[in-house]
């Protein structure tokens, strides 16, 4: 059985404070800090890059599971190994050769995982699932914060978890305390969500809503 992980996205904090932000949210109780990559290209927006992570990494002890939304993933690995990152997540429809993206972000020494848009069918992950340590359904189109959910997606979770039960499978996008129960019944158990925990009035009750969620969702499969 996996268990919970949850993961705030840091683009939903105060960049003026990033790594206040970061041992903040793993003094609450995160397991995971979700940082978002875009390169302006494969998403239109622009938030932060492998320098950003290295500023960051002398600061916190917490575990950064980078999301590249980015063209050309294979650019990136031996900065995102060097600045310290720990999960190098790409998206499937950005490269033509995932097994060797994966073989080298491995050889890097770090976890390796691969994300889908909502349009993109699950079953393209499928060969490579063996290889990895995560995958990342995405809940709302790629590139901005505060979407709303699409339960829709909730199907390729399901398909993942009965064919790879021992897998991390994740969900990005539009997480709230009304729509865990969907995605953890389903199957997710790394949850990423940034406007409704930064936001919350009482982070570490949602996070800890969020754990409790999804390990009684894992407990009851």
């Amino acid at each position: 059985m996996v268990v919970a992980k949850i993961a705030p996205s840091l683009l939903s904090s105060d960049f003026a404070c990033l790594a206040q932000e970061c041992e903040r949210m793993l003094a609450l109780g995160a397991d995971y800090l979700h940082m978002d990559v875009m390169d302006g290209h494969f998403v239109p927006n622009l938030t932060l890059g492998a320098p950003i992570i290295k500023c960051l990494r002398p600061h916190t002890k917490g575990f950064l599971d980078c999301h590249l939304m980015v063209t050309n993933p294979e650019q990136w690995v031996d900065d995102f190994a060097s600045a310290g990152a720990d999960l190098f997540c790409f998206h499937i429809e950005a490269t033509e050769d995932a097994a060797t993206l994966i073989d080298r972000i491995h050889a890097k020494g770090m976890k390796a995982g691969i994300a889908v848009k909502p349009n993109t069918p699950i079953d393209l992950v499928y060969p490579f699932a063996s290889q990895l340590d995560q995958v990342l359904v995405m809940t709302v189109e790629p590139g901005f914060g505060g979407q709303s959910f699409m339960p829709e997606c909730m199907q390729k979770v399901s398909d993942l978890r009965s064919k790879f039960p021992e897998l991390d499978i994740q969900v990005d996008g539009g997480l709230d305390p009304e729509n865990i129960g969907i995605a953890a019944k389903a199957g997710a158990n790394v949850i990423v969500a940034g406007s409704s925990i930064f936001k919350a009035k009482s982070p570490g009750e949602v996070i800890s809503l969020f754990r409790k969620t999804v390990d009684e969702a894992q407990a009851a499969m």
